[in-house]
């Protein structure tokens, strides 16, 4: 009995023992598994940083990296393709982007890609969520696959509307502070040059996109175009009237030697000017849009408000 015991004893304290040395190894190999994926981790970012990968944790035979490799080729050959054609469409695309504020000389390619990309996708979109929807086989089923083609092929260029329009929106509020801060600098005694760089670095917080199209502006008077020229092709990135009006108001004060302050002066009040009267034009507008909404939404819950009692009393015969 004592045996047993002792026996059982022995046994106990050594299945003990190996389970604290499974757990001891288990451990040990966690921690150092643990270890080296950090350091892994810490030799990659490194590399990120210093530019030897692309910080996708894979190898340069990976599949992501050839497909992304073929893609950037393929975008590089578009672009390439559509930079050398200087047809007229062309011309006016390269415009629109660049008063969309996208000055990336790749922008064509990506434009053509997103259009091609959106028509294919929202055709087959189309092509298998309307049979879930009991359309196959029906005349209109084709129809909703030709217009989710046609929407998916002008969206890009719908986008580029708006991303124009914002930008517009923008220059408009900015241009007249821009005169006022160009006269305040013109009276310190600032050529026109500076004070353009001074302004721009003004705007950079209010008006960002108005501050880079001066800074390339006076990018392009570094580089050796006239002052004339640097606020024409201002004015054509801008797409504002105004900027023309302004490089032609510079001109001709540089050509008729008058004073620019002067000049700067009676023009920054007309842009105040503008720009109040647009603000009162908005407002004289207000009750004329806000005619419809009132006549759908309000005027019906007043009818149903005032009638329904009489309604209700002529049905009943209660008067």
């Amino acid at each position: 009995m004592g045996a047993s015991g002792t026996f059982g004893l022995f046994s106990d304290s050594a299945a003990t023992m190996l389970s604290l040395l499974v757990f001891l190894a288990v451990g040990t190999l966690a921690f150092a598994v643990m270890v080296g994926v950090r350091a892994r981790e810490a030799v990659r970012r490194r590399a990120v940083r210093v530019g030897l990968d692309d910080g996708s944790g894979e190898g340069r035979r990976s599949l992501r990296h050839s497909g992304l490799k073929a893609a950037q080729k393929l975008v590089d050959y578009t672009t390439k393709h559509y930079s050398s054609a200087d047809s007229k469409d062309m011309k006016m695309l390269r415009r629109r982007l660049m008063r969309a504020g996208i000055y990336d000389p790749r922008a064509v390619g990506y434009f053509f890609f997103a259009r091609v990309g959106m028509a294919v996708g929202l055709v087959v979109a189309a092509f298998f969520v309307l049979p879930m929807l009991n359309m196959e086989g029906k005349a209109s089923f084709w129809m909703f696959v030709m217009v989710a083609g046609v929407g998916g092929y002008l969206a890009p260029s719908l986008y580029l509307d708006r991303l124009i329009a914002a930008k517009r929106l923008e220059h408009q509020a900015g241009f007249p502070d821009l005169m006022d801060l160009l006269v305040v600098c013109g009276d310190a005694g600032l050529a026109m040059e500076a004070a353009l760089d001074r302004v721009g670095r003004e705007l950079g917080v209010s008006y960002p996109s108005l501050a880079a199209n001066i800074h390339m502006a006076n990018l392009e008077i570094r580089a050796g175009r006239t002052l004339t020229e640097a606020l024409e092709h201002l004015g054509d990135r801008l797409g504002l009237e105004e900027a023309r009006s302004f490089a032609t108001l510079i001109q001709q004060s540089d050509e008729l030697g008058s004073s620019i302050s002067d000049a700067l002066r009676v023009y920054s009040e007309d842009m105040r000017h503008k720009r109040l009267s647009r603000a009162e034009e908005k407002a004289y507008s207000l009750p004329a849009k806000l005619s419809v909404p009132m006549m759908v939404c309000i005027f019906p819950v007043l009818f149903v408000v005032i009638l329904l009692p009489v309604i209700v009393r002529m049905v009943t015969g209660n008067w």
